[in-house]
């Protein structure tokens, strides 16, 4: 399913209904020998061929160890995600007596609907458990024009300012990239940029799928933030889907 993104974007995900809006700096060096595109420091490129001070400290509950990995999630498991990552428990029976199941019930039908309802919330909340990385694909990749003083194009869906907000049971969860001001950066040859661009066309787009590692969490009131880095990306060009190029990162230590 396609989404948008601009600094607050839209996004619509895969796994499940539900509308989705939309710096640690990385280091190291990139794998010798790319073809198509030169990588900027802490990435390596293949193209295809053809705060306030009085703020909480950032949670880490739960962040070591864990190996699993969501693809496109909905607003709701990324609410149960936060809350299971920042070691809140989520007000479970509030949000069953919220629900229009419940709610819109006839009285002989409400302890049954309630009852179903909450189990499919406590399963929601079970299934993130072990949840770390985080795959997620937009429509727009926002790629700026190529800039030919520095050598590269930027990212712009991948910027520090760049946010993704999932909303759900009356909380949101904003998801922001911590080594942003890395990733958006793609660095290329002018030779190689004219190529990128005779692929794209003159009015064609960028889509964006990027595989995310889950660094922190940070409470907030009706909500928090949850903060990934940015590990892997793949471009592509919307309209034929033909992939542009391949990026990764270092992964952070």
């Amino acid at each position: 399913m396609q989404r948008s993104l601009s600094v607050v974007a839209t996004a619509i995900l895969l796994t499940a209904c539900g509308d989705v809006e939309k710096s640690n700096t990385g280091s190291g060096d990139a794998s010798p020998g790319v073809p198509f595109a030169e990588a900027v420091a802490p990435q390596t490129t293949t193209a295809a061929s053809g705060s306030g001070r009085n703020s909480p400290a950032p949670a880490t509950h739960g962040l070591a160890g864990r190996t699993g990995e969501l693809v496109n999630p909905d607003n709701s498991t990324m609410v149960f995600l936060y809350y299971d990552m920042a070691g809140v428990v989520p007000p479970i029976d509030k949000w069953v007596e919220n629900d229009m199941r419940v709610l819109s019930a006839k009285a002989p039908d409400k302890a049954s609907q309630r009852m179903a309802v909450k189990d499919e919330l406590a399963a929601a909340a079970q299934a993130v458990r072990n949840i770390g990385f985080i795959r997620l694909s937009l429509n727009n990749a926002n790629l700026s024009d190529y800039d030919p003083t520095y050598g590269e194009f930027t990212v712009r869906a991948l910027a520090p300012s760049s946010v993704v907000t999932f909303d759900a049971l009356g909380q949101q969860v904003v998801l922001k990239f911590g080594n942003g001001k890395t990733a958006q950066i793609w660095r290329v040859t002018p030779a190689e940029a004219q190529a990128i661009r005779d692929k794209i066309g003159p009015y064609g787009s960028v889509s964006l799928d990027a595989q995310l590692a889950i660094s922190s969490v940070q409470p907030g009131s009706g909500g928090g933030t949850i903060t990934a880095d940015v590990i892997e990306y793949e471009l592509r060009e919307t309209r034929t889907g033909i992939t542009v190029a391949r990026v990764q990162l270092k992964k952070p230590q």
